[in-house]
């Protein structure tokens, strides 16, 4: 089987933008070549047109072009004969692409496509409670009713995209994310920086970054101690039309609160995994995910997690268990819960532990992998014999 996957972000050096779509996506190519399947990844919006291979994963560069006049059309049919003629030289049976602004629409491809579900522009409006453009939402609806199938990463995720778009229940199969649990062991979780939450993902309003500001507050009342760890890139705030999110946390944090605050910014990838064994505590107040990959990883390295308790997160996390799940605007029961596991090494062990069992139980991507090629071939079955 060849497998082709469509997308605007993958880790590599030569890649423009990775976030965690991008580590989801590699994760995913890289477990299918070791099981046999060839995977040829389509990376559009790059700098230039190359073609590499990574780990076994062909990788093929697509240019980003301007037009004077539709050039939202043009290019989707540049990629789609580009595509296509990648499709019918390396006998590639089937496509996957994301939701993500309906890259795929406008587009005919020679074999079935699939969407997965990475999260569109539509739902997360919907989850933000922002009104979406309309033609953001005709093109991502016009992607999604030329697909095959989709694949959610999420029940949740599922079922609210299905909503959105009234599409049919019955192509949507749920398949979470997994993780290469390999690059994901703790070899020592007891010895890390005492006090110390971290934070992954973007300085953005959805993600909770306003309310973890007001979270921080609280607990530096009580543990004058604690620090707070912040990477991701800084993104404008739609809301109120601010260049920098990280500004307008900057006016919520308390005095005290904010001399102990590390903004590190955007770092490589290879260093989030080193920055997660010296947390303490991992801090994910998030309004809007599919499924949220920094925190199944957090999980993997046995951290304590306090969650969001919306949707999504009610499918990684058992609450009490294997971590917890607050509401991002309840901020005192948020920064109770966190307050709790930084004054209490037991019970952080022994969350950590019960998050690393979830995630080998839930999330290894050798069981993942499988279900992908699964739905792949009953895809391609269905299109053969159709």
């Amino acid at each position: 089987m060849h497998i082709g996957l469509i997308t605007s972000e993958y880790p590599h050096p030569k890649v423009v933008h990775a976030a965690g779509i991008a580590t989801s996506i590699k994760n995913l190519a890289i477990a299918l070549v070791e099981k046999g399947v060839r995977v040829t990844v389509f990376v559009y919006h790059q700098d230039e047109t190359t073609i590499f291979v990574d780990q076994g994963v062909t990788v093929h560069l697509i240019q980003k072009k301007s037009y004077r006049f539709l050039g939202w059309y043009l290019y989707r049919k540049h990629l789609q004969n580009d595509i296509n003629a990648v499709v019918e030289n390396q006998d590639i049976a089937i496509l996957e692409a994301p939701d993500w602004t309906g890259i795929t629409a406008f587009m005919k491809f020679k074999v079935p496509l699939v969407i997965r579900f990475h999260g569109s522009d539509a739902y997360f409006c919907k989850l933000d409670n922002r009104k979406q453009k309309f033609k953001n939402f005709m093109f991502e609806k016009k992607a999604l009713k030329s697909a095959s199938a989709f694949i959610a990463p999420t029940t949740f995720a599922g079922l609210e995209t299905q909503k959105i778009f009234c599409l049919d229940h019955k192509k949507i199969k749920t398949i979470h994310y997994g993780l290469q649990l390999d690059h994901f062991v703790n070899k020592a979780p007891d010895q890390f920086e005492a006090n110390t939450i971290l934070y992954i993902g973007t300085i953005i309003r959805k993600k909770g970054v306003l309310e973890l500001a007001a979270i921080f507050n609280k607990v530096i009342d009580t543990n004058p101690e604690a620090k707070l760890v912040l990477i991701g890139g800084d993104a404008p705030d739609i809301k109120s039309g601010s260049l920098s999110t990280y500004k307008l946390m900057e006016g919520v944090f308390s005095k005290s609160a904010k001399s102990n605050v590390s903004y590190l910014g955007k770092i490589p990838y290879t260093e989030v995994k080193t920055q997660i064994e010296k947390a303490h505590v991992c801090a994910f107040p998030s309004f809007a995910e599919t499924l949220g990959m920094v925190t199944i990883e957090s999980m993997a390295l046995q951290k304590p997690v306090v969650n969001t308790c919306i949707g999504w997160a009610q499918e990684l996390i058992d609450d009490g268990e294997n971590g917890f799940l607050v509401h991002p605007t309840n901020i005192n029961l948020y920064a109770e819960k966190i307050g709790m596991l930084l004054n209490n090494t037991t019970l952080c062990a022994t969350i950590g532990e019960a998050a690393r069992v979830k995630v080998e139980r839930t999330f290894n991507i050798e069981k993942q992998a499988n279900k992908n090629i699964d739905f792949y071939k009953k895809i391609i079955d269905a299109h053969t014999f159709s």
